[in-house]
């Protein structure tokens, strides 16, 4: 089993001044490694096919355009995968807590693995080395200290970080990822157009607290 997580949006309260209304975390996850070949594959060839050389060749959701994204969403709509997310709705949260950073990563990744955690066995994690660097360091210190006690001795077997720009599937978890935080960007007009390609593919979106209608 492979799961390759990524996030969205920050972690600040200053809203109005920077700070976005929702933090979200994401997992993609593979029961199958030979799916997960054939996904990197088709990512691979996708690449070619469009020619992509900028920004390393990433497929990164807030760095490509409309029409890339729903090509990459085409592309991959057979292969067999699920993804979790967990939405935390920043501007409802009450409590000293959440105005530490650290409590804003944490707390939706626990949620996160939590219903994930009876799917896993021996699972290989993988994180974006490039990424967040205080998000990777939060969940990984989160997914050693807290998996077994989550899925059991047997659910994680490994956790491990790659940089995105060689790792197709990571570059996955972060269009997944993207879509999904796009539900909650109120003020766009297409909020709804990638979620729409990838819904089949989903096994829970849990926001809270008080979830807005996406």
């Amino acid at each position: 089993m492979l799961l390759f997580f990524d996030e969205s949006g920050d972690t600040g309260m200053k809203f109005g001044q920077g700070s976005s209304d929702h933090f979200i975390v994401a997992a993609v996850f593979f029961r199958d490694r030979n799916e997960a070949n054939r996904c990197d594959e088709i990512i691979s060839d996708l690449r070619r096919e469009l020619n992509i050389t900028r920004n390393r060749g990433e497929f990164h959701f807030a760095k490509v355009d409309d029409g890339i994204r729903v090509r990459f969403f085409e592309a991959i709509a057979g292969v067999e995968f699920v993804y979790s997310a967990f939405v935390l709705n920043k501007r409802n949260v009450t409590g000293p807590g959440f105005r530490d950073k650290a409590s804003c990563y944490k707390y939706p990744t626990r949620l996160l693995l939590e219903n994930l955690a009876p799917h896993l066995t021996d699972a290989t994690i993988v994180l974006d080395k490039c990424g967040n660097r205080t998000f990777c360091n939060q969940l990984k210190k989160y997914l050693q200290q807290h998996g077994v006690t989550a899925g059991g001795p047997n659910a994680i077997k490994k956790i491990k970080q790659e940089n995105s720009h060689t790792n197709n599937l990571i570059q996955l978890a972060d269009m997944i990822c993207g879509a999904v935080a796009r539900c909650y960007a109120s003020n766009r007009r297409d909020k709804r157009r990638y979620h729409e390609l990838i819904r089949h593919n989903e096994m829970q979106i849990r926001v809270w607290p008080d979830p807005p209608s996406p």
